[in-house]
């Protein structure tokens, strides 16, 4: 609470998730899916462009964590989100890295049994 970090308000952080939702509606406009997290087998490839570095990462997260291929397209499909709150079209090692924390903590808080 002490920290000099400077943070964005709130209405900054509305601002970037509003343009973010603008580009997914772009992004689906001639299809039915509306978001991200809807994305299908057809559209992956097309949606989740990702980079080399990010392929990297993304590998040697998965064989660290023992991540399944289900968990894949999930933090892949977060990624996506992450890139286009970054307004990128490309996702990057950062976007990868992003979403494999939140799939690690979703694992430790809501695992079964947990």
């Amino acid at each position: 609470m002490r920290s000099t970090e400077v943070t964005e308000t709130s209405a900054e952080i509305k601002k970037r998730v509003d343009r973010a939702r603008e580009i997914q509606r772009e992004r689906f406009k001639d299809s039915s899916t509306l978001c991200n997290s809807k994305i299908n087998a057809e559209q992956f490839e097309k949606v989740c462009v990702i980079d080399k570095e990010a392929e990297r990462t993304l590998k040697n997260s998965f064989e660290k964590l023992g991540l399944t291929a289900r968990a894949y397209d999930r933090v892949l499909k977060v990624a996506r989100t992450i890139a286009d709150l970054d307004e990128s079209e490309i996702i990057h090692s950062d976007h990868v890295l992003e979403a494999v924390q939140y799939r690690s903590l979703d694992r430790k808080y809501w695992s079964a049994g947990g």
